[in-house]
């Protein structure tokens, strides 16, 4: 690539949106062109350098999304899902490309994206982590495997200011092991569980979800039968390899025609 990619990042404020600026600044490929937070935020006509307490960036943060987004060739997006959606339609008038890791959307609020990625190119995941990528396509391996002996089970924990369960990336895995299966996960998903349930239903998969204390996020996918336990686990131990796999996916974005993608897109592991 000739030039850096310009990149956008909205809540820039955030956890995400902090650890975003400081890899994209960190990265020969990429620079900082936009900085967006809601409108109202304490942070709104500040440089951001100056913000997040370091040296000036020239990038002011604001509300203005078209105005942030001119130039720009993608925006990065670890917002709330209905952010997320007035960020797609921003992104689709404007041409630029948009990576979505936010968590917590609908079926209704992802089908929503279809529109703006007749425009664009949207790369969305549950979870932008490599390592997170590979375990989807093993979970889904293993699930073919092996048959309904096996309970699947999908244990998540995360710190406890998150504010939805399961994880994004806790259904990823319950989709994979469906498909492996066979099978819709809206028929077989067990999400919650209290008081007197009844045994196990056979084939059906099931979701744990921990909150505590600064867990950044830990995924294992448990295929359980009589006798044994095959145990396959993501341990992110910093959140640093969520930004990377987010400027991995953003750099790919370069030339692609509009269109809804994933991370396997990015990793070439779509269709295997």
């Amino acid at each position: 690539m000739s030039k850096r990619m310009g990149i956008v990042v909205t809540g820039v404020s955030g956890r995400m949106g902090r650890m975003l600026v400081e890899t994209i600044a960190a990265s020969e490929q990429t620079q900082l062109v936009g900085a967006i937070e809601r409108a109202g935020h304490e942070w709104i006509g500040r440089d951001l350098g100056d913000a997040m307490g370091g040296a000036a960036t020239g990038v002011s943060v604001t509300d203005d999304m078209a105005a942030a987004l001119e130039g720009a060739d993608v925006v990065i997006d670890f917002t709330a899902p209905v952010a997320t959606l007035k960020v797609a339609e921003a992104a689709a008038l404007t041409g630029v490309a948009h990576v979505i890791g936010t968590t917590g959307m609908t079926a209704e609020e992802i089908a929503r994206l279809s529109g703006p990625a007749e425009r664009t190119a949207i790369v969305r995941a549950g979870n932008m982590s490599l390592g997170v990528n590979l375990l989807v396509q093993l979970t889904k391996r293993v699930a073919a495997a092996l048959d309904d002996d096996y309970d699947i089970e999908v244990i998540e924990a995360h710190h406890n200011q998150k504010i939805d369960a399961p994880s994004g990336t806790a259904l990823m895995l319950g989709e994979a092991a469906a498909e492996g299966r066979g099978v819709a996960l809206d028929a077989v998903a067990d999400r919650v569980r209290d008081g007197i349930t009844g045994a196990r239903r056979r084939g059906h998969i099931g979701f744990s979800a921990i909150r505590g204390g600064d867990i950044i996020g830990e995924h294992d996918v448990m295929f359980a039968a009589a006798g044994e336990r095959i145990v396959l686990r993501h341990l992110a131990s910093d959140r640093s390899v969520f930004a990377r796999g987010a400027i991995k996916a953003a750099l790919w974005t370069a030339g692609k025609p509009p269109g809804q993608y994933d991370m396997l897109d990015v990793l070439g592991l779509s269709g295997q």
